[in-house]
C-alpha cells in the first residue's frame, strides 16, 4: 500500500493567496505547499489506486506528484475543500467509481450519497455506490470502511483501509472534533499509518469565539471551537488508537511559523510505503 499525501492543508490552504502572515511568507520561501485536503492511495498487488476526496486542487496535485489516475474515490463530506475537486474527472476519466456514506444528513435532507449525485449530475462516467457506514466494502483489493465522526453541523466520515493479504491498514480521521463515537475508534484502532485532522495548536482556541473543548487532564484543548481537533487532541487520538506511525494534516496556516513545520505535521508530497 503506497499512500501519498496530495492535500495537507485546510480550506484556505498554505500559502493562502493573499496572505503575507510570517507562516505563508516561510512556506513560501521554503517552497512548501499545504494544498487543500486529498490522499491518494495505491495498492501495489493490483495496480489499482484509490482517492479519498477531491480536493480543489485536484489538477495541480496530480500533474505535481505524478500519481496514477484513481480506479475508484471515496468522498467524506460535502464541504468545498473536500468535494469541489470532483469536476476536474470531466474529459479527463471514462469511468469512475465513487463510494459516499448512504445515510441522510439532518441538515441537508440528503446523504453524502445522494448530494453528489445531485450537485454532479452531468458526470455521466460517474457509478456511485452508497455506502453504509461501519460495513466494509471491497474496493481496489482493500477493504474500506467508512467511520462516522464528528463535524458538525453537517454528518462527516473517517476511513479504515486495510490490506487483507499483507496486513497494512491507513486511518484517516476524517475532519473531526476529538468526539469520535467509540465504534468509530474501534474502526480506526491500531493502524499502521493514521492520518489526523490537526487544524491549529491548542494555545490559539483562546481566539475562536468558541474557545476549545474536550479538555485532557491537564485542561489543554483536544478540540478548536466545535469541527476539528487540535495539534494535542490529534496526538492524544493517535495515542489511544494506538498508531503506529501519525502525520497530522487538515492544517490551517494559523500555526506559529516556529511550530507550522515541525514533526509530525505534515505538507504535501510526502509518500508511505505501508
Amino acid at each position: 500500500m503506497r499512500v501519498t499525501l496530495l492535500g495537507t492543508g485546510d480550506t484556505t490552504g498554505t500559502p493562502t493567496v493573499g496572505c503575507d502572515c510570517d507562516t505563508c511568507e516561510t512556506a513560501r520561501e521554503r517552497g512548501i505547499e499545504r494544498t487543500r485536503f486529498s490522499v491518494h492511495v495505491e495498492n501495489e498487488r493490483t495496480g489499482e489506486s484509490l482517492l479519498i476526496d477531491f480536493s480543489p486542487d485536484f489538477r495541480t496535485q496530480f500533474l505535481r506528484d505524478g500519481v496514477s489516475l484513481p480506479d475508484a474515490a471515496i468522498v467524506t463530506h460535502i464541504h468545498f475543500d473536500h468535494l469541489d475537486g470532483l469536476g476536474n474527472v470531466f474529459r479527463v476519466f471514462d469511468a469512475l467509481d465513487l463510494y459516499a456514506a448512504n445515510e441522510t444528513d439532518p441538515k441537508t435532507g440528503n446523504s453524502v450519497a445522494e448530494t453528489v449525485r445531485e450537485d454532479y449530475h452531468y458526470l455521466e462516467m460517474l457509478e456511485i455506490h452508497p455506502t453504509t457506514p461501519l460495513e466494509p466494502v471491497e474496493i481496489c483489493g482493500f477493504d474500506v470502511t467508512l467511520v462516522p465522526v464528528d463535524h458538525p453541523p453537517l454528518i462527516c466520515y473517517g476511513v479504515a483501509i486495510e490490506d487483507p493479504e499483507t496486513g497494512a491498514k491507513l486511518s484517516l480521521s476524517g475532519d473531526t472534533s476529538y468526539d469520535i463515537p467509540d465504534p468509530s475508534r474501534e474502526c480506526l484502532a491500531d493502524p499502521d499509518l493514521l492520518l489526523a485532522d490537526a487544524i491549529v495548536p491548542a494555545h490559539l482556541c483562546e481566539y475562536h469565539p468558541m474557545g476549545g473543548r474536550h479538555e485532557n487532564d491537564d485542561g489543554v484543548p483536544r478540540t478548536f471551537g466545535t469541527k476539528h481537533m487540535t495539534r494535542e487532541g490529534a496526538l492524544d487520538l493517535a495515542d489511544e488508537l494506538n498508531a503506529e506511525q501519525t502525520r497530522l494534516v487538515h492544517l490551517a496556516h494559523y500555526y506559529p511559523a516556529d511550530e507550522a513545520f515541525e514533526e509530525p505535521l505534515a505538507v504535501d508530497g510526502e509518500q508511505y510505503d505501508l
